[in-house]
């Protein structure tokens, strides 16, 4: 089974309000994320908490999650990648880790991550748009106590960089795997972004 894990901790003091409760196409930035998930191949969805730990799973509980909290939250990305891989079942074969600032991913990105991965073996993989790295990477679970053991100050480029012969990059057409939401303008760019998509 392959499940997206969703970091939705973070405490978004760059944008100076948490931006997962903001609206957006319709309902907010978390939920949009979380309909992704739940709308691609992945077999179920763990969402990381920690601040505004209540207002996030608030908004969320009519959705068929597995939450898990991450308590050191603060200690930054790879704290939540390490308490979403904890979350995990025991037949869990890899996960899709979705940050929770990347609203306009769409399913097929997470598809194509799990269809590369099950048809390469490959225990990390990663969507390229114009030769650039971005987000959500597939990482298997071969690599959970790997993952537990990494230094947060470093974060999850260390597995990358200790296992170059099994990654496995991905070419896709959306550039949604390359942004991010961190400051108001972010914000205000992937908003009109997506209304226009939605005008099309």
């Amino acid at each position: 089974m392959i499940w997206a894990v969703v970091l939705a901790a973070g405490e978004s003091r760059r944008m100076g309000t948490q931006k997962l409760l903001l609206p957006f196409g319709g309902t907010t930035v978390i939920e949009a994320i979380v309909r992704t998930a739940l709308d691609s191949e992945a077999d179920g969805t763990v969402v990381v908490l920690g601040a505004d730990r209540e207002r996030v799973r608030g908004l969320l509980k009519s959705y068929p999650l597995v939450f898990a909290v991450n308590e050191d939250f603060r200690l930054g990305m790879l704290s939540s990648i390490q308490a979403g891989f904890k979350a995990l079942p025991n037949n869990a074969e890899a996960a899709v880790i979705m940050l929770g600032d990347q609203p306009a991913i769409p399913a097929g990105v997470l598809d194509a991550l799990i269809r590369a991965y099950r048809e390469s073996r490959r225990g990390i993989v990663v969507p390229v748009h114009s030769g650039r790295r971005g987000h959500p990477v597939l990482v298997g679970t071969k690599y959970r106590d790997e993952v537990l053991g990494l230094d947060p100050a470093v974060g999850l480029r260390q597995l990358l960089r200790a296992h170059p012969e099994d990654v496995l990059e991905v070419a896709v057409p959306d550039e949604s795997v390359l942004k991010d939401i961190d400051r108001p303008g972010d914000y205000r760019k992937e908003v009109d972004s997506s209304s226009k998509a939605r005008r099309k």
